[in-house]
């Protein structure tokens, strides 16, 4: 147990949005909500796994939908208030606390924005382990945990509770209401137990982010590289260095989607990277190789600063830094490869871990 005060909220921001390899949401917007319910309402308790009841009831808060929604619809926070009320009054049952549903700008930042204004403590792990574009891509859903009953809330005041025959039909239909919605949503679901989220969650997520943002501070703060220090702290590679020269990004079916097109420079140069995303990257190559795939995480850093760059953020002529992480080895199952792999996104490519990947570019 411990209590989250606003430098750790900074560098949580800075770190969730590293791992959430271009989604889950604007880290700016995401720390100024937190920092001013934290100002307002005191520190968060943040608990271990392993300090929850095994009985207690837990849902995590998050947004959902297209994070390029966020540039001009920010949420208040009230949203996600008006979803968990009601689904304790659903459930008939005390919310005993919250987590955050992945590694996100925003997401990560949510359920401490819920906590400090309700008097929850956050528990230190998500569905995850980074950022993935639909709500069945949760290691609860590989351990059969339903998503529903679910509650969507949008700016507005309208809500929608959601029971559905699974955590793919659940996706389907909360999909189509946030687009109607305008695009965005807050939601509570996957309602758990503390033996659920011991079992099936992904730990100590929080310590993981904290610790990147205050490596990227300190390598600042000490004239050190950040991206160096990053990748030992991660461990992991340096895919590509480049200069942004193209942009193509769209907001459809509820999604921001896309390719940014990278020119190489320094050892890089004569080549070409393209990064593909819906609302996360999901696979790097050249005109020559496969460099990443999801469910492996792909970022996108500064070449100067070390400080991650959002799908939204990416902007033409910026000098950025493309590296790799393995994933959670959760998502290296037959199960796991089948819900977020390659192929799920249509890409005509197997999955192949990154550091076997890197080894072969090496050769």
């Amino acid at each position: 147990m411990r209590k989250i005060g606003k430098q750790e909220i900074e560098d949580i921001a800075v770190g969730a949005a590293l791992l959430g390899t271009g989604g889950g949401g604007d880290p700016y917007i995401g720390k100024l909500m937190a920092l001013q319910a934290i100002e307002e309402f005191g520190p968060v308790t943040v608990l271990d796994p392993e300090e929850v009841p095994d009985d207690a009831l837990l849902v995590p808060s998050s947004m959902m939908g297209a994070p390029t929604v966020m540039l001009e619809k920010v949420p208040s926070g009230e949203e996600a208030i008006v979803a968990f009320k009601q689904l304790e009054e659903y459930l008939g049952e005390k919310i005993y606390a919250t987590f955050p549903i992945e590694a996100g700008g925003l997401n990560s930042m949510l359920p401490f924005v819920l906590a400090a204004r309700l008097g929850l403590p956050v528990v230190d792990a998500d569905g995850m382990g980074r950022a993935f574009p639909e709500l069945q891509m949760v290691t609860f859903y590989l351990d059969g945990i339903s998503a529903t009953p679910a509650v969507i809330a949008d700016e507005k005041g309208n809500t929608a509770l959601l029971s559905t025959i699974d955590n793919v039909w659940t996706e389907r239909i909360a999909r189509a209401a946030t687009i109607q919605m305008g695009g965005s949503v807050m939601n509570a679901m996957y309602s758990m137990r503390g033996k659920d989220i011991k079992a099936s969650g992904i730990p100590n997520i929080l310590q993981l982010e904290e610790e990147i943002g205050k490596t990227i501070r300190l390598a600042k703060e000490n004239n050190a590289n950040a991206i160096e220090e990053v990748l030992k702290t991660v461990g992991g590679f340096e895919l590509f260095r480049g200069k942004v020269t193209d942009i193509d990004r769209k907001t459809e079916t509820g999604f921001a989607r896309g390719v940014a097109t990278f020119e190489g420079m320094d050892k890089y140069k004569d080549e070409t990277l393209k990064l593909r995303f819906q609302n996360e990257h999901l696979i790097a190559q050249t005109e020559k190789q496969l460099l990443c795939v999801t469910p492996d995480l792909i970022a996108v850093l500064d070449a100067e600063t070390g400080l991650p760059i959002t799908t939204e953020g990416i902007r033409y002529g910026a000098r950025c830094v493309v590296i790799g992480i393995p994933c959670h080895p959760k998502w290296r199952t037959e199960k796991g490869i089948e819900t977020v792999g390659p192929r799920y996104f249509g890409y005509d490519v197997d999955y192949v871990p990154v550091e076997e990947l890197v080894k072969g570019a090496a050769k």
